[in-house]
């Protein structure tokens, strides 16, 4: 039969000639002297087996063309694309296996354009400074860069560990805010200072699984080139106050001068004195309070009775007391930590919170002492959070930008550190710690 055939073609011709042939065996019997029932025996016997082998020869590519694709498709499903199948003669069975291995071509493109998209992405993250864990469900890291390495285990490899198997060797301000959970800006320190970090948490689902991604990410350089720019900034702003001030003050003045020889005109100078005083008054006031921050004098550290620094501010803003306070005595200078309590209680109400929901937490250990104050306010953005400890740095309209960063000086002075989470819930929380003893700078 010809090899271009069709395969129906070739099954119905296969058929129709074992047909022809079985008729055709009794008839020979027949005329050779064969007793007839042996014959039309002996013609349906044959016929049978030459239909059998007919069809045999005609299916033997069909059989083995679907035990190779059954083995191909077996391949894919392993994730196995590079086999690809000889085409076999038949066109139809031909175009079959072409479509297969044109299939396979396209899923090697695919992986190998995956694999190199995949090592493009890795190199990225292992070069970025952010220090980057995943967790799956059980707390095991299956994914860490460079950066987490470094920060964590001191470079060592973590990928495989568990969570709580790591932290140990992590330094405790970092472990403490994995552990809890924490989004925003703390301080932690090293052999080689202190450093400002930003913690960030996020879940999502993988295959079916919940995940965890934590990003570290190093704080201290970025927040010394805000400072900076800061500080241009606020250069720009005196002088511009200065200049809105001093240039009608000496306007005046001239006015004045020319008045005090008109006598008839006494009431027009005393206007005049009145808006110089006022506009002195007001450089006045804008002056004292960046004085107030420039020169904060070294804290004055003594035993503090904790009852009576509450009693001291609570007259002045109003909050809650959350839990017993410690046996053992606060020290620090007392003037100044109830002047930085009183800014983050002002903060605090300002951003909405209700005086009940604005709660004080003070607690002690063998280290040092804590005192938190927590609301229920607006709390702050992502970038608000970064920038919010910077001096002059303010979201009001009529903010100065110093109470945040009044605070950070005073508790810089004291030895401790600041550190600043917004609430799952809603609101901020503002944790200061002081240690018993001021550490040497």
């Amino acid at each position: 039969m010809s090899k271009h055939f069709s395969l129906e073609g070739r099954i119905v011709a296969t058929a129709t000639l074992a047909l022809i042939i079985g008729t055709a065996i009794p008839w020979l019997c027949i005329y050779i002297g064969l007793d007839p029932r042996l014959s039309w025996a002996t013609g349906l016997f044959l016929g049978i087996i030459i239909i059998l082998g007919l069809m045999r020869q005609v299916l033997t590519p069909l059989t083995t063309t679907l035990k190779s694709l059954q083995g191909g498709l077996l391949n894919f499903r392993d994730g196995d694309f590079s086999i690809s199948l000889v085409p076999p003669r038949d066109i139809e069975l031909r175009q079959i296996t072409n479509l297969y291995n044109e299939i396979g071509e396209h899923l090697r493109r695919e992986r190998a354009h995956i694999y190199q998209r995949e090592l493009l992405l890795d190199t990225v993250i292992q070069s970025s400074p952010q220090a980057l864990l995943l967790l799956d469900q059980s707390d095991h890291i299956i994914y860490s860069n460079s950066s987490a390495k470094k920060l964590l285990n001191a470079g060592r490899p973590i990928q495989g560990l568990l969570l709580q198997k790591l932290l140990p060797n992590s330094p405790g301000e970092i472990a403490n805010a994995i552990n809890n959970w924490e989004n925003g800006l703390f301080n932690y320190t090293d052999t080689n200072g202190t450093h400002s970090m930003h913690i960030g948490n996020s879940t999502f689902v993988l295959n079916a699984q919940k995940h965890r991604l934590i990003v570290l990410r190093e704080m201290t350089r970025e927040l010394t080139r805000a400072e900076v720019e800061v500080w241009k900034k606020v250069i720009r702003l005196i002088s511009h106050e200065l200049n809105n001030s001093l240039a009608p003050i000496s306007s005046l003045a001239h006015s004045g001068k020319m008045l005090i020889a008109k006598p008839d005109k006494a009431a027009a100078l005393e206007k005049v004195f009145d808006i110089i005083a006022d506009r002195c008054k007001h450089l006045t006031e804008f002056t004292q309070g960046y004085a107030s921050f420039a020169k904060l004098p070294a804290p004055s550290c003594e035993t503090v009775d904790w009852q009576t620094l509450i009693e001291r501010i609570a007259p002045l803003q109003e909050f809650t007391l959350s839990g017993d306070l410690p046996e053992r005595q606060g020290y620090f200078d007392p003037v100044q930590i109830e002047q930085a309590l009183l800014n983050l209680i002002k903060n605090s109400h300002e951003a909405g919170s209700s005086n009940e929901d604005i709660k004080i937490t003070i607690s002690t250990d063998g280290l040092g002492q804590k005192l938190v104050i927590a609301d229920r306010g607006c709390g702050m953005s992502e970038k608000v959070l970064q920038q919010a400890l910077l001096p002059f740095f303010s979201t009001k309209e009529q903010g100065v930008g110093l109470g945040l960063a009044l605070c950070r000086e005073i508790v810089d002075a004291h030895g401790g550190h600041i550190q600043l989470l917004n609430r799952p819930e809603g609101g901020l929380q503002i944790t200061l710690w002081l240690p018993w003893a001021k550490e040497s700078h």
